[in-house]
C-alpha cells in the first residue's frame, strides 16, 4: 500500500519534536558565541597600494601601449610580491619568527581589472604587525623589481596605516552564530523527522490498518481510574443527601 505523507503530519512531527529542535539550535548558536568570543584569536588587516606607473615618452604624455605592457606586466608582479625573494628579505626587515612560506599564506595581492594598482593585503594578530609588514612589502618590492626585471615603474600609492581601533577581519562572532543557528534548526528538524521515522510503535487505528491490512472494526478507549475513583464518593453522597431529604 502506498503511504502518503500530509502537511498536517509533518506539523505535528515537528510540534512534538519542538523541544528537542529548539535545544539543539540553541547548544550550537552558544557554541558558535562562545568559541567565536573566547577561543578564536582576532586576526587584524592592513592594506597597502602600489601603482605600476605609465611610462612617459617624449612625444606624448601617455603611450597607450606602455599601459597595456604595464597591465600585462601586473600579474607577474602579484607573484613576484609574494616570492621568497621578496618575503625572504621582509622577514630580515621586520625580525619576524616565520618563513617565507608561512608569509606567503598571510599575504593577499588583488588588483581591480585593468587597473594598475595593486593593493597588497596582510592578516596578523597584531594589528600594528600587520601594517609595519604590509608597508615592508610594498617597500621591498618597489627597490628589487628594479633588479629583478630591470623595469623602474612601481611607485607606493598608498601606506598601510594602524587605526586608532582596529576591527578584527576574524572571526565574525555575528555571522558565525547566524550559520550555526541555521545549520542547528536544520540538524534538529532532520534529527526530528529522523526519530519520527525509525519509530514503529503503533499510535492509531490507522497504524493498525497500514501494517496489517484489515479494518479496524472497534476500539477501547483509555479509562482513567483515578478519575473514576473520584466520582464515586461524590455518587455516594448525592444519594445518602437524597434518602435524608426523602425522611
Amino acid at each position: 500500500m502506498e503511504e502518503t505523507i500530509s502537511l498536517k503530519e509533518l506539523f505535528l512531527t515537528l510540534k512534538k519534536r519542538l523541544s528537542l529542535i529548539i535545544i539543539i539550535t540553541a547548544i550550537a548558536t552558544a557554541t558558535s558565541g562562545i568559541v567565536s568570543y573566547f577561543l578564536l584569536t582576532p586576526i587584524y588587516e592592513s592594506s597597502t597600494q602600489i601603482l605600476v606607473n605609465q611610462t612617459k615618452s617624449e612625444e606624448q604624455l601617455y603611450n597607450y601601449n606602455e599601459v597595456q605592457t604595464n597591465l600585462q606586466l601586473i600579474n607577474t608582479y602579484n607573484v613576484v610580491i609574494k616570492s621568497p625573494t621578496i618575503l625572504d628579505k621582509v622577514i630580515e626587515k621586520e625580525n619576524l619568527d616565520t618563513t617565507a612560506s608561512d608569509l606567503n599564506e598571510l599575504v593577499t595581492v588583488s588588483n581591480e581589472q585593468n587597473s594598475q594598482v595593486v593593493n597588497i593585503a596582510v592578516q596578523n594578530e597584531d594589528p600594528k604587525k600587520a601594517a609595519d609588514i604590509a608597508n615592508s612589502i610594498a617597500s621591498t618590492f618597489q627597490e628589487q623589481i628594479s633588479k629583478i626585471m630591470n623595469v623602474d615603474n612601481v611607485s607606493i600609492l598608498t601606506q598601510a596605516q594602524l587605526g586608532e581601533n582596529p576591527s578584527p577581519v576574524k572571526p565574525q562572532p555575528v555571522l558565525n552564530m547566524a550559520i550555526a543557528l541555521v545549520v542547528g534548526l536544520m540538524a534538529g528538524v532532520g534529527l526530528a523527522f529522523l526519530l519520527e521515522y525509525l519509530d514503529n510503535t503503533i499510535k492509531t487505528e490507522q497504524d493498525i490498518e497500514n501494517q496489517l491490512g484489515l479494518p479496524v472494526l472497534g476500539a477501547i478507549t483509555t479509562i482513567n481510574m483515578d478519575d473514576e475513583m473520584k466520582e464515586q464518593p461524590t455518587s455516594a453522597t448525592l444519594r445518602t443527601r437524597g434518602e435524608s431529604v426523602g425522611s
